[in-house]
């Protein structure tokens, strides 16, 4: 799959629980078509024109000897098939060897059925993907869908659990990730330097991670936690398995809990090899399903959480992968995020419904450090909302997160919240006369995060909001003279449903 990036577009307001503020200062760039929108994608984030092609490497296989097989055994087969070995992964077991293009389909034949190979497979090249995205969607409604707020009441996330993002490099001197990031690693540069060479890393890590509670900017799942960038990407964005695969076992080597990989790998082998190593060290892996729509056939792969995107009113994204493999699902369509140079905009894509999941295993891995990786990933998958068919399906997996009752479950806490939202309308008042535009304040809370809002004028739906605080307009110029009713509705992720008192208006 390819990282999803969007263009910053300014937000006017932020409103969020734990006395969360955010203040937008980014320019407004809307944007009209799919070519034009990744056309400006590129020009703003630097992006180098010329663009490999993604796809199998031309080259490049993977290939992992048994592990009885000598050194000596080794390299005299790989002489055999005339393939010369350019780096071992290690501790994988797996070599990345050169093969001469109009070779390399054979010899891949020959070493996938070979009795001393365990596995061979092209390094396959990941590609970016942008998303066109024209909405002005104005708050992170992700939030209380997913019981963030509430689960904030419980951990907002421990310093000492570590969130790596394997991604374009992450931007250090964002100020709502600056204060957040440890040294990290450039795999494909093989230095250091882990600055975000293409912006799509930097909007994942503040999905993840981003600073919050501050007064500016954005808030995010696990915002008490930091984050250890990997660069696993060339200039314009493309990672390979190989690459992946030596950024999880340095994460893993460097003390992250968690792992975020917003490409899709889930059918590498290698990558698989390296998730596995990832879990024996107690980390938990989030992997994005894919935006290509299509369905993934592929068995599902225990030491991965690969998730699906989902939109503001739980249904699945058009563009989202499906399949086999799909363990959770999770919002992402209009993510507002850090974007690269100190800006916020919105994201679309499965690249931002996996740092979403890998936020929620931080902040259970906070909450229980004594959790094993398989035990947080049961967590996660036993306490999400159930959406589409009973039980698992193809599409949500084992349903949509609900980092609340993950939090929970990790605490020990049991049961299942019942208590609906407390819904009042603070303004107007009842029995007030009210002029031609009308502001109506709603509150909403309960023990689950409150995931929508709905309004209703004199007993019919007028409209709702993915706020907990929202600010109704109304413009009575078209209402007959006389009283009208307004009530208030407030869902959470429970599913529960609380009601305002009706306040009785007059025009």
């Amino acid at each position: 799959m390819k990282p999803l990036i969007q263009e910053p577009i300014p937000q006017n307001r932020l409103s969020v629980r734990t006395q969360i503020r955010a203040r937008v200062s980014a320019a407004a760039i809307p944007i009209v078509s799919a070519m034009f929108a990744v056309a400006l994608v590129s020009s703003l984030l630097g992006a180098p024109l010329a663009i490999a092609a993604p796809g199998r490497a031309a080259d490049r296989l993977l290939v992992k000897p048994k592990g009885d097989l000598s050194e000596a055994a080794v390299q005299s087969l790989f002489a055999e098939q005339g393939v010369a070995e350019l780096k071992a992964l290690h501790p994988l077991g797996v070599r990345v060897l050169q093969v001469h293009p109009d070779r390399l389909a054979k010899v891949l034949h020959r070493l996938s059925h070979h009795s001393d190979i365990e596995f061979a497979e092209p390094d396959e090249i990941l590609a970016p993907d942008a998303v066109p995205n024209d909405s002005y969607y104005s708050s992170e409604w992700h939030l209380p869908k997913i019981g963030a707020p509430s689960a904030w009441d419980l951990t907002t996330g421990s310093t000492g659990v570590i969130i790596a993002i394997l991604d374009t490099g992450v931007d250090g001197t964002h100020p709502e990730l600056a204060a957040k990031m440890l040294p990290g690693w450039n795999v494909y540069d093989n230095n250091d330097n882990t600055c975000d060479v293409y912006g799509h890393g930097t909007a994942v890590a503040g999905a993840a991670a981003a600073a919050s509670n501050n007064g500016s900017g954005v808030a995010s799942v696990a915002w008490g936690c930091k984050i250890l960038p990997v660069r696993i990407s060339d200039l314009n964005g493309y990672a390979t398995y190989s690459t992946i695969a030596s950024g999880l076992t340095y994460a893993a080597d460097h003390g992250a809990r968690v792992a975020n990989v917003s490409f899709r790998a889930s059918d590498s082998s290698t990558v698989a090899s390296a998730a596995q190593y990832f879990q024996s060290k107690g980390g938990v892996v989030a992997m994005a399903a894919g935006n290509e729509s299509t369905f993934v056939s592929s068995a599902d792969n225990p030491y991965l959480l690969t998730v699906s995107a989902t939109d503001s009113n739980d249904a699945m994204a058009s563009f989202s992968n499906t399949g086999n493999n799909i363990d959770l699902a999770a919002p992402g369509v209009n993510i507002y995020t850090t974007t690269r140079g100190g800006a916020y905009g919105l994201a679309t894509g499965t690249s931002f419904s996996a740092p979403i999941v890998a936020g929620a295993a931080a902040l259970v891995i906070s909450a229980n450090p004594a959790l094993s990786a398989a035990q947080v990933q049961d967590i996660l998958k036993q306490n999400a909302d159930d959406l589409g068919a009973a039980g698992w399906d193809t599409s949500y997996g084992s349903g949509r997160l609900n980092v609340y009752k993950a939090v929970r479950a990790a605490l020990g806490s049991s049961g299942t919240d019942t208590t609906a939202p407390v819904v009042t309308i603070s303004s107007p008042a009842n029995g007030t006369t009210v002029g031609r535009n009308v502001q109506i304040h709603v509150q909403a809370g309960g023990e689950v995060g409150v995931s929508r809002v709905d309004l209703f004028i004199d007993g019919r739906y007028y409209t709702s909001s993915a706020s907990a605080t929202p600010v109704f307009g109304w413009n009575t110029r078209r209402a007959v003279r006389g009283a009208h009713t307004l009530q208030a509705y407030g869902y959470d992720g429970a599913g529960n449903v609380g009601a305002s008192a009706v306040v009785t208006v007059y025009k």
